[in-house]
């Protein structure tokens, strides 16, 4: 075999490796990447998709179920951690509220930053990884939105927790989503190849992209692994989504202080269903 042959072998082999859980962590490449985060924000913005966020009826749904059900005060200050182009804050500001948005995406808090100067609105935006962000004001309610919690590995959402309970004001709520195990249920491990792969998602320049989702069974978290081959470069992005039970997340957010109150179907109020893919929790810091 020659030795152009043995290369090829190895870097198929590579490919398809799988790694070990949360063994690798990539999203600064995935929202920081001039093309991709390109990409990425005109997803945010494209008022029908449900892709990086929501198509944004839901959000005008989740705004004014914010608003009128989580009684909140008229000058409540609200944190949104993963705010990308300030969808969910621009929206909360309008609402009255005191706001404040949090994203490593410099493109999307620049589009943010416009958005808001172009309105009049006073939301202050930090440029910064939310696991690392240290700041002595607190919150009435903090929220993380589109399953950006199960992107984290285990230390990484103890860490975001515990900054979550020492951030909170005395009678504040977090509001998050998460993956159910249904969710979960649904994947199934593949293999996809394919040139430019997602229509040139991933570079402007020629590519070639491989796809391969594998399921950890124990954990019930699900890999979606890119390998994306450029001419002089290749890129691997690892996305992570863990899926939960309901007792996963009370025994997570119990270690930290934190106590669910209540369940939904999503952000907007939706009915909690057991079959649903989705969950959307409400905490509180534990009284006891």
């Amino acid at each position: 075999m020659q030795q152009e042959d043995v290369q090829l072998f190895e870097a198929l082999l590579e490919v398809n490796r799988r790694p070990e859980p949360y063994g690798e962590y990539t999203a600064r490449e995935l929202w920081t990447d001039p093309h991709t985060s390109e990409q990425m924000l005109a997803c945010h913005l494209d008022k029908t998709l449900d892709a990086a966020s929501r198509n944004h009826k839901f959000i005008d749904r989740s705004i004014e179920w914010i608003r009128s059900d989580l009684g909140l005060s008229s000058k409540a200050k609200v944190a949104d951690f993963g705010c990308g182009p300030g969808l969910y804050t621009q929206r909360l500001a309008r609402a009255g509220f005191d706001v404040t948005g949090i994203d490593f995406s410099d493109r999307s808090l620049r589009y943010a930053r416009e958005m808001a100067s172009t309105e009049g609105l006073d939301i202050e935006y930090i440029h910064a990884d939310y696991l690392e962000i240290a700041t002595n004001q607190t919150f009435d309610l903090i929220t993380m939105i589109m399953c950006d919690f199960c992107a984290l590995s285990p230390v990484q959402r103890g860490a975001i927790l515990c900054k979550f309970g020492s951030i909170l004001a005395p009678g504040g709520v977090i509001l998050l989503d998460v993956y159910s195990t249904r969710m979960f249920d649904a994947r199934e491990e593949t293999a996809t190849y394919g040139p430019d792969l997602m229509a040139g998602f991933w570079s402007s320049q020629p590519y070639y992209g491989f796809l391969n989702t594998f399921k950890f069974e124990e954990e019930r978290l699900v890999l979606d692994k890119y390998t994306i081959v450029e001419r002089d470069r290749v890129r691997r992005i690892f996305n992570w989504f863990q899926c939960f039970t309901l007792q996963d997340i009370e025994r997570e957010f119990a270690a930290w202080g934190l106590q669910v109150v209540e369940w939904y179907g999503d952000v907007a109020g939706g009915p909690y269903d057991p079959e649903t893919k989705e969950i959307a929790v409400i905490a509180q810091k534990a009284t006891h």
